[in-house]
């Protein structure tokens, strides 16, 4: 009869009690298997998420400004006022040129001094590794590359103009920059293993070819006019059916061929040349990440500049870069990036979560919004989308801290993490942002549905609150969690019984150490909706619900009872 350890812990934990004692050699394949002490990524449940010692991780974050990590004194005064902000995880760049001055002579001076600091601050840390290019260009690389343009070459457009980008064509370019980020993976694994101060890493900054659908250098137009590479031809033909359906959409076009080279696979124009970046952006890159991975595999990602509503065609946006219609080729080509994130300045925050989140893909936004739209982007996209982490961009000069709207939001956020991260898992989170012209929403969740409403008139549209957002979970049967701004929620009952949702007990607070501290009690004026709101209309709604003013977010407990 075979064994079931799972239903036996107890007899499991003798059993390798003994192999521990007798033969290592024989839990060695079984602890090979066990999950990384380091920071990673793990699946759980519905999502993927950031482990850090142990435990699901939301990095509430900021991107610092390009050049404010290369100075550990201009740093300085900016670590309390990361901390005021209610931070937990800082962006920061490290260059390529600032460690390797001279080629084969290193110096990580400034990288211990980012460890420390943030260290002795209890801040994480996401290191920005600009290598051979950043938002496209190449500016990081050392003099000693610059300068060696024949060791070294660049892009060269159509109009014959060679540009400031290093090639992806030139294998002796991706080598020099992967000997460089391995150097910098050992010396963080060397100082850092033990702490964890460092949680990811981000390989290059939005990468692609601005002014060019495509590399039109020699070697480039060689690469070209060859057939497109089987690794990525057996990827599309294994994962036909599942491939996004814009990739999908060329590749039919062109007559769904199998082999080929990348014109008569993907077409001619702009398509084949934008499938043609993607993959040597990827192959190049990847080849980075294995050679840093080999030394401390932290997860790693890569940041998008993301399409332009004005952007006619790949080259007005930075063609080749991990865009999401080409998720596939670049999942195909660079294996060692973990996430293909999108760095997004754009209102439509809701579609673009989406369309990143295809193809399995974690969500990370490396760089967006502060002020109230970063804040509500925030809960959205932990609540809603299951996100890693959040970070809006020039986090030490924006207008946030002190009492401002991020340090408030991630202030409720860090409190909820731990119920926030055990809920999305289960897929029993949710999150709204609300504005004059969709200005409510109604969410099922266990035996109710919340009616989520902006604050104000409904009838007198320009009475409304210009936005609000909230985030809903189940702490059981008829209880309910919510943080919120701006916003009103009532409740309609699901299920057979009586229609009305009445308000047994709320109660606004906090969580300290993951115990709820409640505050005050809230009824009376604080909980009754008056019908100028419009929320009381209808015979299933009490007139009850909870409110959330316009200072901030802030959480209420939620007990109901029907009648």
């Amino acid at each position: 009869m075979p064994h079931d350890f799972r239903r036996m812990p107890i007899l499991r934990k003798s059993v390798l009690s003994v192999l521990v004692a007798f033969s290592p050699a024989l839990l060695a394949p079984a602890l090979a298997q066990s999950a990384p002490s380091y920071p990673h990524l793990e699946k759980r449940g519905r999502v993927t998420q950031l482990i850090v010692d142990g435990k699901p991780f939301l990095a509430l974050a900021g991107e610092l400004h390009n050049s404010s990590a290369s100075s550990m004194a201009y740093m300085q005064p900016i670590w309390p006022k990361l901390v005021k902000m209610n931070l937990n995880t800082v962006l920061a760049t490290v260059s390529w040129d600032s460690i390797e001055p001279q080629e084969g002579k290193f110096d990580f001076s400034l990288v211990d001094g980012l460890l420390q600091d943030a260290s002795a601050h209890h801040l994480h840390l996401v290191l920005l590794w600009f290598g051979s290019w950043k938002n496209g260009i190449s500016s990081y690389d050392p003099a000693w590359v610059k300068s060696n343009q024949q060791r070294f070459p660049l892009v060269r457009i159509a109009s014959g103009k060679s540009e400031q980008v290093l090639s992806t064509l030139a294998p002796a370019n991706w080598e020099a920059d992967a000997r460089a980020f391995r150097a910098l993976m050992r010396h963080v694994r060397a100082v850092d293993s033990t702490t964890h101060t460092v949680v990811m890493i981000q390989v290059e900054n939005e990468v692609g070819l601005l002014g060019d659908s495509r590399d039109r250098s020699a070697a480039a137009n060689e690469a070209f006019a060859k057939p497109v590479p089987k690794e990525l031809m057996d990827y599309m033909q294994k994962n036909k059916e599942h491939l996004l359906p814009e990739l999908r959409k060329v590749w039919d076009a062109a007559g769904g061929k199998t082999s080929g080279t990348w014109e008569d696979v993907f077409g001619k124009g702009t398509a084949a040349d934008e499938a043609f970046m993607a993959w040597h952006y990827a192959r190049y890159i990847d080849h980075v990440a294995e050679a840093g991975k080999a030394e401390y595999a932290l997860p790693m990602y890569v940041n998008t500049w993301i399409v332009q509503p004005q952007d006619k065609k790949p080259g007005d946006y930075p063609s080749g870069g991990a865009e999401d219609h080409v998720h596939d080729i670049w999942q195909a080509g660079a294996p060692h990036i973990d996430i293909l994130c999108p760095d997004i300045y754009l209102p439509n925050f809701q579609e673009l979560v989406t369309r990143y989140s295809r193809n399995n893909n974690p969500l990370f936004i490396p760089e967006s919004f502060a002020g109230e739209r970063g804040a509500a982007n925030a809960f959205y996209a932990f609540g809603e989308a299951g996100a890693i982490g959040y970070s809006p961009f020039g986090i030490e000069q924006g207008g946030d801290s002190g009492g401002g709207a991020i340090p408030k939001a991630y202030d409720v956020l860090s409190q909820l993490a731990p119920l926030i991260a055990a809920h999305q898992q289960e897929g029993t989170v949710a999150a709204v942002v609300l504005d004059r012209e969709h200005s409510s929403r109604k969410i099922r969740m266990g035996d109710y549905t919340l009616n989520v409403e902006l604050r104000g008139n409904r009838r007198s549209p320009q009475q409304l609150s210009a936005s609000g957002y909230g985030l809903f979970l189940p702490l059981g049967p008829a209880e309910y969690l919510a943080a919120g701004s701006n916003v009103q929620v009532t409740f309609t009952p699901n299920t057979p019984g009586p229609p009305v949702a009445g308000l047994s007990l709320v109660e606004e607070g906090n969580y300290v150490n993951g115990r709820w501290i409640p505050g005050r009690m809230l009824n009376g004026d604080e909980i009754q909706l008056r019908y100028d709101l419009d929320t009381a209309a209808g015979e299933d709604q009490s007139g009850q619900g909870l409110r959330f003013g316009p200072d901030g977010p802030t959480i209420q407990r939620v007990t109901l009872y029907r009648y």
